[in-house]
C-alpha cells in the first residue's frame, strides 16, 4: 500500500501526475500511507472543463437517479466505516474511534441528502397583477469548487460534495495536502457509484497552484471552502473578480461559559471534550473557558485532575482519548503559542509539554492555563492544538461581554442551571451556533452550521439550509391565454 500510486480523478478516469508526494502518519513517522498525486493548474482546468461539460445532462437527471447515487455512496461508506476510519485516523492523527464516527457520519451526509433529491418543491403564487400565475423555482449553479480542510478530511468533504450533487451541480474536489487519503478513498467511492463521467472530479495539490486555478476559474459558479481566514479571503477576492458565488468557513476562538450554579462535573465534562478531543484540531473547539469567579478555583482544581486521566499516545491504540497533531508545522505552532502565554503572564497549571511517545509523532500533552486575560494572544488567535485557557468572570455579563469580545462567531456554550439565564445567553450570544449544558464542539447533520463575523461568510452549511448556497432562484410569470 505504502509504494501505490494514488492518482487524481478527472473525467471519469485515473490521470497520472508527474510528481507524487509521500503520506505519512503524523502518530506514526515511520508510517507510509502511500503516495499521491499532485495535479498542476493545467490538470485543474481539465477538471473545472469536464465538469462544465457535464454540467447540463446532469441538472436535468433524473431525481431518483441522483437519490440512488446518493444513497449508495452514503451506504459503502457507513459499512466500511471501521476499515476507512483507522485510514483517515493514520493520517489526521485524530484517534481510530473519532475516525470511524467521522466515516460515519460523512455516510450520514450521503444518505440525508439522497433524500434530500425527493423533497425540492417550488413555490406558486398570486401575482398583483390580475391574470398572472407566478411560479418560484431553485435550480443548480453548475459548477462547484469545493477546497477542504485537513481536520475533518472525509466530513467536511461529504457535507459539501453530498447537497452539491444532490442539487444538481458537477464538482471539482481539492482536499488538504496533508489528508489526501481520505478524499481519494471518497473519490474511490464515488467513481464506482454511476455518477456520469465528468460530474466530479478530484484534483489533489497545493493550494497555491491548485487552490488558485479553482478559485481564479472562469468557469467555476461557485467556491464553498473550509480552512484558515488568510485562505479564505484570498479565495474569496479571487473568486469575486468572475462573480462566483461564494461560501467561507473559516476561524473560531469559542468560548465556554461557566457560572456560580452549573453543575462542576457536567463544566468539565463539556470543557476537557470541547478544548481536547481532536487533538483540539476542530473550528468548534472551546479553547477560551470564561468562569464566574465563585466556582473558579474550584473548577480549576476538578481540570486538573480530569486532565491527569487523559490518555495520549497512538491514536490506532484501544483506550486513547487523544492523538498527535497533524503535522511538524502545527505541533511547532502550538508549542510557540504555548510559550508565547507564558511569556504574556498566563500560569501554566497542567501540560504545556511536547510528549516524546512510541511510535514518534508529534504528541502534545493537553494543556490548560489560568489567569488569562481576554486580551491576550492566546485568547484572540486560533491555536488549532489541545491548548485552553481560563479567564474568571466577576458575574454573567461579564462573561457574555467577554465570549463575545472577538472576532469570530462560531460556536459558544455555557454550563449553568438557570432557565433566565441560558435564555439570554442563548438570545446574545453572538456565535452562530450555540449550545447549552454541551459541549460546543459536536452539531448535528440535518440542521444549519456556521458562523458570524470572521468565523463565516455567505449562507448555512447542512440541513435544508444547504439549498440556498448550491441553487439559484427563478422567479416566473406567466399569464395564461
Amino acid at each position: 500500500m505504502k509504494d501505490k500510486k494514488h492518482s487524481n480523478f478527472i473525467n471519469g478516469e485515473w490521470i497520472d501526475s508527474k510528481v507524487y508526494i509521500t503520506n505519512s502518519s503524523p502518530s506514526d513517522l515511520e508510517d507510509i500511507i502511500g503516495l499521491y498525486a499532485q495535479a498542476d493548474a493545467a490538470e485543474c482546468e481539465k477538471a473545472v472543463t469536464a465538469a462544465k461539460e457535464a454540467a447540463p445532462a446532469w441538472s436535468e437527471s433524473g431525481l431518483e437517479q441522483r437519490k440512488k447515487i446518493l444513497d449508495m455512496i452514503g451506504a459503502e461508506l457507513i459499512e466500511r466505516s471501521a476499515e476507512i476510519g483507522r485510514i483517515l485516523a493514520r493520517e489526521e492523527g485524530k484517534t481510530i474511534a473519532e475516525g470511524k464516527g467521522e466515516v460515519f457520519r460523512s455516510g450520514q451526509f450521503f444518505q440525508y441528502y439522497a433524500a434530500e433529491t425527493l423533497r425540492q418543491m417550488g413555490e406558486i403564487a398570486d401575482s398583483v397583477r390580475p391574470g398572472v400565475d407566478v411560479e418560484v423555482r431553485r435550480e443548480p449553479l453548475g459548477v462547484i469548487g469545493i477546497i477542504t480542510p485537513w481536520n475533518f478530511p472525509m466530513a467536511v468533504a461529504a457535507w459539501k460534495l453530498a447537497p452539491a450533487l444532490a442539487f444538481g451541480n458537477t464538482v471539482v474536489l481539492k482536499p488538504a495536502e496533508l489528508v489526501p487519503a481520505s478524499a481519494w478513498i471518497l473519490a474511490e467511492i464515488i467513481s464506482r457509484s454511476g455518477l456520469p463521467k465528468g460530474v466530479f472530479n478530484l484534483v489533489m495539490g497545493p493550494g497555491r497552484e491548485v487552490g488558485e486555478a479553482i478559485s481564479t476559474s472562469k468557469d467555476i459558479d461557485a467556491v464553498t471552502f473550509t480552512g484558515s481566514v488568510p485562505v479564505g479571503r484570498r479565495i474569496a477576492s479571487n473568486a469575486i473578480k468572475n462573480m462566483a458565488k461564494i461560501q467561507l468557513e473559516m476561524g473560531s476562538k469559542n468560548a465556554l461559559v461557566v457560572l456560580n450554579d452549573a453543575d462542576l462535573d457536567v463544566a468539565v465534562q463539556c470543557a476537557i471534550n470541547g478544548a481536547f478531543f481532536g487533538t483540539g484540531q476542530k473550528c468548534t473547539a472551546s479553547s477560551r473557558l470564561i468562569v464566574e469567579k465563585g466556582v473558579h478555583d474550584k473548577f480549576i482544581e476538578m481540570m486538573i485532575v480530569a486532565m491527569k486521566k487523559l490518555k495520549v499516545g497512538n491514536p490506532l491504540a484501544e483506550g486513547i482519548q487523544i492523538g498527535s497533531v497533524v503535522d511538524e508545522k502545527q505541533y511547532k505552532q502550538v508549542l510557540d503559542y504555548i510559550e508565547t502565554a507564558k511569556s504574556d503572564g498566563a500560569i501554566l497549571v497542567q501540560g504545556g509539554e511536547a510528549l516524546d511517545l512510541k511510535p514518534k509523532g508529534y504528541y502534545i500533552a493537553p494543556t490548560l492555563f489560568k489567569d488569562t486575560t481576554n486580551d491576550m494572544t492566546i485568547n484572540r488567535e486560533e491555536i488549532f492544538g489541545p491548548v485552553a485557557c481560563v479567564i474568571k468572570a466577576d458575574d454573567y455579563d461579564h462573561a457574555l461581554a467577554m465570549s463575545n469580545d472577538t472576532e469570530f462567531g462560531l460556536t459558544s456554550g455555557i454550563i449553568t442551571q438557570s432557565l433566565a439565564r441560558s435564555a439570554h445567553f442563548k438570545r446574545y450570544s453572538k456565535s452562530g451556533c450555540v449550545m447549552v449544558n454541551l459541549p460546543t464542539a459536536g452539531t448535528d447533520y440535518h440542521v444549519p452550521f456556521g458562523g458570524r463575523k470572521s468565523s463565516s461568510y455567505g449562507s448555512r452549511e447542512q440541513g435544508k439550509y444547504a439549498e440556498e448556497f448550491y441553487t439559484v432562484v427563478k422567479t416566473v410569470y406567466s399569464k395564461p391565454y
